[in-house]
């Protein structure tokens, strides 16, 4: 795992990554942290979700996917159900579920620069030690790339 400060989508719009994945809920709100920034950023991000079921716990290491090209660059933006609710205490985010996604990262998107914020740390509330192992696992010998805000 690589590690960089700063912001995940400017370095994105900036052409560093060609796939970026962000934790969700099942329940279609994508109403904060930095997934309301996606979905403010790109609509794209936010309608793929929506086309999803509401408050499907089958999602749960699945994820939607969005297109996205901006001021010539293209990148794709990956909703992973990596929780199914969005409130209560936590943890949230359910480890099964960001094993199953990364595993199929790995599969669907081989030799890609990948890059992701502490997905399930923050407002998901888990224990990101754990989070990284199965993420490192899960990427061996792949191009990817923590961001750790910073503006």
């Amino acid at each position: 795992m690589n590690i960089l400060k700063g912001d995940l989508i400017q370095l994105t719009l900036a052409g560093r990554f060609d796939v970026i994945i962000h934790g969700c809920n099942c329940f279609c709100t994508m109403g904060a942290g930095i997934a309301k920034l996606i979905r403010d950023d790109f609509p794209e991000a936010y309608q793929a979700d929506q086309e999803t079921k509401t408050g499907d716990k089958k999602k749960l290491g699945t994820y939607s996917l969005a297109h996205i090209e901006r001021n010539g660059k293209r990148f794709t933006i990956v909703n992973g159900y990596t929780q199914y609710d969005f409130s209560g205490p936590g943890p949230l985010v359910d480890y099964g579920a960001v094993q199953k996604l990364f595993a199929r990262i790995k599969k669907e998107f081989p030799n890609q620069r990948i890059g992701y914020p502490k997905i399930g740390a923050g407002l998901a509330k888990g224990d990101w030690d754990v989070i990284s192992g199965i993420i490192n696992t899960e990427l061996k010998e792949e191009d990817h790339t923590l961001v750790e805000y910073s503006h």
